[in-house]
């Protein structure tokens, strides 16, 4: 989606051996030589992980009150992604460097916000992904243990898999935890019999009366998280350590985008047929999906709520490991590049512009990867049973809020500067899709900190 000032797909480092980032089936210009489809895992991983329920429950919302009227800011917020997603990807292969790298050049403030971010992100985020997880488990099992039973043993699971596994097992789950989502989330858009009239009309841009939160929402909102920073470091773990793998990560992170915005037109879809015509309110967060459940068996049987309900688990549970994995990653080479303390001057070291499967498999295994996986585990558990203290919602709402403007405006600053090789710096599309994406996140962190319970 984002257009670079060159006119090649290659670019320095593009080559054969080793250290070029050439596997098999690659040619030497750069790219495989075959299909680059076979190579698609990272993108996916990215939208699994940042697609959760709450996300998913929002969309449902907004087609409830507007029916298909939004569908045209699913569209633009399926663009928005493509277009952060690519510059992150780019920034790795372009440079050699990780993003957190990145960020330390630009001054010491980047280091002082991830810093506290990570922290007390963490540990609320690791409460809401278990609790998610728990609740779909439950309602398919009535009698069984309750929810924070379910919790605790969901994060548990979590916690040893990505301990014990790499990425390439991680990858292959979370590509099925994905395709579950997907078929299960189209399924039920198509049982409703979506107006496919109405959704055309949908794509004329248009805001009714009420809906602005709720449009910045779709478009800012779905599939927008940490994780997006993540993706390339999972593009580093593929095996894509240089720029002659460019072309197949602009196809891995598109079709990845893609099928992220089927997941939110499927939705709206189901909002805009099952509840808006009926006047049906869903319970805001996760639990909102619980009600659609209800909804569904009440219209088409047990049958089709218990597979939504497969769906729901699945959507939370890719976020969970999604998140203990990557944000994981992103932690560790934090910790590294503090270790190092290395100056900020904007130049690298070979050490420094070490990439790559071998690089993420040392971080993986490494202590500060498996300490924050414990952060995001245990500490959190014990929110399953306190409310959360008033400081630390507002603490983790400010913060968050802030994560996707800095995460947009660091990189029209990264790759807009001599830190970026100059055939792969930014061009007119991507600084303005980067440019929009960072305005519309401001708005969006200022709304949020202005929801929040002062």
């Amino acid at each position: 989606m984002a257009e670079t000032s060159g006119t090649t797909e290659s670019g320095p480092g593009a080559g054969t051996g080793p250290g070029t980032g050439t596997a098999p089936g690659q040619s030497g210009s750069g790219g495989p030589r075959k299909s680059s489809w076979k190579y698609i895992g990272p993108g996916i991983v990215v939208a699994a992980t940042g697609v959760g329920a709450g996300d998913l429950v929002a969309t449902l919302i907004a087609g409830s009150k507007f029916g298909y009227t939004l569908m045209w800011a699913a569209v633009i917020g399926c663009l928005v992604k493509i277009s952060l997603a690519e510059a992150v990807g780019r920034w790795h292969l372009a440079t050699g460097r990780t993003l957190f790298d990145g960020w330390r050049t630009l001054g010491g403030w980047t280091t002082g916000y991830f810093a506290v971010y990570v922290v007390i992100w963490g540990f609320v985020y690791g409460a809401t992904a278990m609790s998610s997880s728990a609740l779909p488990i439950v309602a398919l099992f009535p009698d069984g243990p309750g929810l924070k039973t379910w919790a605790i043993i969901t994060g548990l699971i979590g916690l040893v898999f990505v301990w014990f596994n790499q990425y390439a097992v991680f990858e292959k789950v979370m590509t099925v935890l994905i395709g579950v989502m997907f078929v299960v989330v189209v399924y039920v858009a198509i049982r409703v019999v979506p107006d496919v009239g109405a959704s055309f009309a949908g794509l004329l841009p248009v805001l009714p009366d009420g809906s602005l939160v709720y449009t910045l929402g779709l478009i800012g909102g779905v599939g927008g998280t940490i994780t997006m920073a993540a993706y390339g470091y999972w593009v580093n773990a593929k095996g894509w350590s240089d720029s002659s793998w460019m072309k197949v990560m602009r196809i891995d992170n598109r079709v990845a985008y893609i099928t992220t915005g089927i997941f939110v037109v499927a939705m709206l879809v189901v909002g805009a047929e099952l509840l808006h015509s009926s006047q049906i309110a869903l319970t805001k967060g996760d639990r909102g999906l619980i009600d659609l459940g209800q909804v569904l068996e009440d219209r088409f049987g047990a049958g089709t709520a218990k597979l939504f309900l497969v769906g729901f688990f699945a959507t939370s549970f890719s976020s969970l490991i999604g998140v203990w994995h990557g944000v994981s990653l992103m932690f560790a080479d934090f910790v590294e590049r503090i270790r190092a303390g290395r100056g900020d001057t904007g130049t690298q070291t070979a050490d420094e512009g070490e990439a790559g499967s071998a690089t993420v498999g040392r971080q993986e295994r490494s202590v500060p990867f498996r300490a924050y996986l414990l952060w995001l585990t245990f500490p959190p558990m014990t929110l399953l049973w306190l409310d959360e203290p008033f400081g630390l919602v507002i603490g983790y709402g400010v913060l968050g809020a802030f994560f996707m403007p800095f995460l947009a405006l660091t990189l029209i600053w990264l790759l807009n500067s001599s830190r970026t090789p100059r055939e792969w710096r930014n061009g007119w599309l991507s600084n303005g899709m980067l440019g929009g994406a960072g305005l519309l996140f401001v708005v969006l962190c200022v709304q949020q900190v202005r929801d929040l319970p002062w």
